[in-house]
């Protein structure tokens, strides 16, 4: 099956979040619960999403914003920027909304210029009245972009966060890239760190370019070894764009994440996105080839036996890729709608799909 077969297919299978207060879930979404036993659970969201090329239209003197597309755009910049805005806070309010009424509890973003545009985002109608803080730092990306977290505050109140400089280095030579951010802070009551990243992209092939990614993977194995050795079975949510698959190397080999529950061992990584990417699945396009670069993984106290669900647990992860977020006709038909094109701005959303995870917990 072709490429654009693959991706067609895949626009076919929407795939539906949720993040609602509580939930009924039956022996049929859960294996391990006896037959005929039902139980309610709170249920929160964990969602990222690649907002791709979020820049506002000031030119910012101290980054090379100038190169960026919305102001390569020689007129209707502001008009551009707010249709951007309002298309991105539309996906990020239909993250479970189906069933939930509601936004994610916890959103990662890649490709911002700034807090501004963050800012501007989450006052536009759509995510307004969701009340979300947000943790951004400048990094040192020579594009100026970051990564950054916005969280509910009626659910989540940070107690720590750190950016991490990445500091990358090909033939000798440094490579600015985007930080790595840290945020410790507490899920309704629990205590849960979650690390932002955007790795180093395939820009001259992806074995020339792999001793990045895996150096980016090795800050966040810093990270969780830190934190492993100040708490006690910390439970820590890894997302982000990391311009590899679950099953490149800076996954399987420095990370030593499995995609296999009963693999995990006890302070190990679970990939829940292993099993989506060997099923076909993807978040993106990239040189006629289907990848899964936007991934959500976790360490072993998140995962549960099937009994334990007095705190908050994993429970199931998606992409979500409903039709207006595909591309449905031309040269990309199949892949994600993006906002930009050789023409300028497209009028669509972004060249990724959005990744999330549910957590539950008994109610």
């Amino acid at each position: 099956m072709n490429i654009l077969k693959k991706l067609s297919l895949l626009t076919a299978l929407i795939v539906f979040g949720v993040t609602i207060m509580s939930y009924t879930i039956t022996p049929q979404t859960i294996e391990e619960k006896p037959l005929g036993e039902q139980q309610e659970f709170s249920i929160r969201t964990i969602a990222f999403y690649n907002l791709e090329n979020l820049y506002d239209t000031i030119n910012d003197t101290t980054i090379n914003d100038e190169a960026s597309p919305i102001m390569e755009l020689k007129a209707h910049k502001t008009e551009a920027y707010y249709k951007k805005l309002n298309n991105m806070a539309k996906v990020i309010s239909e993250l479970g909304f189906d069933k939930a009424q509601t936004a994610p509890t916890i959103l990662g973003v890649a490709e911002i210029e700034n807090r501004q545009v963050l800012e501007d985002l989450i006052n536009t109608d759509y995510l307004k009245k969701y009340d979300y803080g947000i943790i951004q730092y400048n990094s040192a990306d020579k594009r100026g972009i970051d990564v950054a977290l916005l969280y509910r505050k009626q659910f989540f109140t940070p107690t720590m966060h750190k950016s991490y400089d990445v500091k990358l280095y090909d033939a000798g030579n440094r490579v600015y890239t985007r930080d790595e951010l840290l945020v410790s802070g507490l899920l309704d009551g629990e205590m849960i760190h979650f690390i932002v990243n955007h790795w180093p992209s395939r820009r001259g092939g992806e074995a020339k370019s792999r001793p990045l990614r895996e150096g980016a993977a090795k800050y966040n194995l810093q990270m969780i070894d830190s934190l492993q050795k100040m708490y006690d079975n910390p439970k820590i949510i890894g997302m982000g764009d990391l311009n590899d698959d679950p099953i490149n190397s800076s996954m399987k080999k420095i990370l030593k994440a499995t995609g296999e529950k009963k693999k995990v061992k006890e302070g190990g990584i679970y990939n829940p996105m292993e099993d989506l990417f060997r099923r076909g699945f993807s978040t993106l396009g990239y040189r006629d080839n289907i990848n899964l670069f936007d991934q959500i993984y976790m360490t072993s106290p998140l995962l549960s036996n099937g009994k334990n669900y007095d705190s908050w647990k994993f429970f199931q992860a998606n992409i979500f890729n409903p039709n207006y977020l595909t591309q449905t006709s031309g040269q990309y038909k199949g892949y994600p709608f993006r906002s930009w094109g050789d023409a300028g701005f497209t009028g669509g959303y972004s060249d990724h799909y959005p990744v999330y995870v549910y957590l539950i917990k008994d109610r």
